[in-house]
């Protein structure tokens, strides 16, 4: 595996950070990233649907988390998981710079792999 391969994959991971910056940039940066880069690194592909599926799966927790708040408990579950989103992509990062590929926890795969 390239440096070039490893560096792509790291920055799909760092790109949903733009989230705290644009609306839905957590996965916009992503999904641009790996559109740009996934039939020229295959492990960008990997890397990419991997982020993806994870942010996809936070927003739908965090839009839970949203409705728990009318009963107060939300305010704890949005705060936890705003932590452990970032901690977790952090991890992936480092990990991609490794050259491994992150599963990140609690995913819901939205995005299956491509068959050829």
């Amino acid at each position: 595996m390239t440096r070039d391969e490893k560096n792509m994959g790291v920055l799909v991971h760092l790109a949903s950070f733009s989230g705290y910056l644009v609306p839905l940039g957590s996965i916009l940066g992503p999904l641009i990233v790996w559109l740009m880069k996934r039939d020229e690194f295959p492990f960008v592909e990997s890397c990419g649907r991997n982020c993806l599926n994870f942010k996809i799966s936070m927003i739908i927790y965090f839009i839970i988390s949203g409705i728990l708040m009318l009963v107060g408990i939300g305010f704890i579950v949005f705060g936890l998981l705003a932590i452990f989103d970032i901690i977790v992509t952090i991890i992936a990062a480092i990990k991609a710079s490794e050259g491994e590929s992150y599963k990140y926890p609690l995913t819901i795969n939205f995005i299956k792999p491509r068959t050829y």
